[in-house]
């Protein structure tokens, strides 16, 4: 339950980040899909089904605000988050550049699949050298943003242990062996 309530304020935070600071933080107009990299981050830790759920409800938050045809998000963040969770299998999880490769293999892979939906529903000019150029720069931002997103999420979808006890600890990550 308390996971649940964790990853719908993943969710608000993500949606108040991506309307308000990001929407001044910008290369060339665009800016990261803080969304999109929430969704990479619950895939990676929690799986081809959680990213795919989590995937849709982050979609459908983001396209409330989103000047796309409803439901794009939702359903470019489904095919992403399921897509990577399925990838996560095969990943070694102690390197500590997972996050930010991630994050840009991610958000390209996500900002393909939007470009390619929505050219499918009908939207003009997604499938042009401007729109890859865009989630080429949106790629670049996923990956500089991953580093802090990630731990983020890795703590909101946790289960409690055994012992109900919160281990604060799990921020910083997995532990290496030196």
């Amino acid at each position: 339950m308390m996971t649940r309530v964790r990853l719908g304020l993943v969710i608000l935070v993500a949606v108040l980040l991506q309307t308000t600071l990001f929407t001044h933080l910008r290369i060339d107009g665009v800016g990261p899909e803080v969304g999109l990299v929430c969704v990479l981050a619950v895939a990676y830790e929690k799986g081809a089904d959680a990213g795919a759920i989590f995937g849709f409800a982050m979609g459908l938050a983001m396209d409330l605000f989103s000047p796309t045809p409803f439901g794009l998000l939702a359903m470019t963040y489904v095919i992403t988050g399921y897509a990577v969770g399925v990838f996560q299998a095969g990943i070694v999880r102690s390197t500590p550049w997972i996050a930010p490769i991630l994050g840009g293999v991610g958000g390209l892979f996500g900002g393909v699949v939007f470009l390619f939906v929505g050219a499918l529903v009908g939207e003009q000019g997604f499938l042009s050298m401007a729109g890859f150029k865009t989630i080429l720069i949106a790629a670049l931002f996923d990956a500089l943003i991953a580093p802090i997103v990630f731990p983020v999420v890795r703590w909101a979808a946790r289960e409690r242990d055994a012992g109900g006890l919160r281990d604060w600890k799990t921020l910083r990550g997995p532990r290496r062996n030196r």
